[in-house]
């Protein structure tokens, strides 16, 4: 009788009476805890021992290397152009970001007409997926018929055609630029939210004191926003750090290696020359920065949660 109840699903409340509440969560997250495991796991896991194998499909070798791989990565110059480029592109791109958007979120944080509407309008680039942006910046950008060249042109600020991503002193300021168009929406929509849970009354009682704006945003409104800027900003640098489809799509990592970054070197490794072994490594000595990356950015928030209490 009590097996039938059990798989009738009467013994169910029973079970989970007599099961500790630690133990019985533990039982219902499993089922999650396997899926999340195969996708990301195991390949994390896979990753790291073929960076430490030398397998590669043209050559058919597949032996343990050890750490063969991580010293050529060492004296590579192809890696150390492309890891120099993925970290300004995600400085360059963070920085401007962030800036750009907190402005955005002040003037969205105050209450005008049609407030709604260009909350909605604001969010249009974000919502692009990132192939239709770059192709959209590939002609805005064109270096023969682009319209920045018109527009700059007839402008008086420049007086011959600029050949945007064609070039290696202009190409990753186009990719740059783009980036920004794109993910800026996204930061001042972060923003926005953490300045709505900045009080009110400490706004009021400071400009009753006579406070000009600047003191108040300086003094009240930045240091509130701190936690959720630094938040903000290292969900972006993470994201800006593993970028591949608008270098992929708009310069394809040229020219002249000038737009190369980690992914993008890493994915040519990996299925241009089937190289899995040497394309693992550079995937993991990616994988290392990152997480370097969201630890600065940890032990920084830290450091500001603590002064603030």
């Amino acid at each position: 009788m009590s097996a039938a109840a059990t798989v009738s699903g009467i013994g169910w409340p029973r079970l989970g009476k007599a099961l500790p509440g630690a133990v019985w969560a533990s039982l219902l997250l499993t089922p999650a805890f396997v899926s999340l495991a195969s996708v990301s796991f195991y390949p994390i896991v896979n990753g790291l021992y073929l960076s430490l194998t030398n397998t590669s499909l043209i050559t058919q070798e597949n032996e343990f290397s050890g750490f063969s791989n991580y010293v050529q990565l060492w004296g590579d110059a192809q890696f150390w152009n492309a890891w120099w480029h993925t970290m300004w592109f995600t400085a360059a791109s963070t920085i401007l970001e962030t800036v750009i958007g907190l402005g955005m979120a002040l003037i969205l944080c105050e209450a005008f007409k049609g407030r709604g509407l260009v909350r909605a309008a604001m969010l249009v680039p974000w919502a692009m997926p990132t192939v239709v942006t770059s192709k959209m910046f590939g002609w805005l950008f064109d270096g023969q018929n682009g319209i920045i060249n018109y527009i700059l042109l007839h402008a008086g600020l420049i007086d011959r055609n600029i050949n945007w991503y064609g070039s290696p002193d202009t190409a990753m300021t186009t990719i740059i630029i783009a980036d920004v168009w794109k993910t800026t929406p996204f930061m001042a929509l972060l923003l926005l939210t953490g300045l709505q849970t900045v009080p009110n009354s400490l706004i009021e009682a400071a400009r009753m004191d006579g406070a000009k704006g600047w003191i108040t945003f300086w003094h009240i409104r930045l240091p509130l926003l701190m936690p959720t800027l630094l938040i903000a900003g290292l969900f972006r640098a993470l994201d800006a750090f593993r970028v591949f489809d608008l270098v992929y799509v708009l310069t394809g990592g040229g020219p002249a290696d000038s737009t190369e970054t980690l992914s993008t070197l890493s994915y040519k490794v990996l299925f241009s020359t089937l190289q899995f072994g040497y394309g693992s490594a550079v995937s993991t000595a990616m994988f290392v920065t990152e997480g370097m990356i969201a630890l600065a950015f940890c032990l920084y928030l830290i450091r500001q949660i603590r002064r603030a209490q």
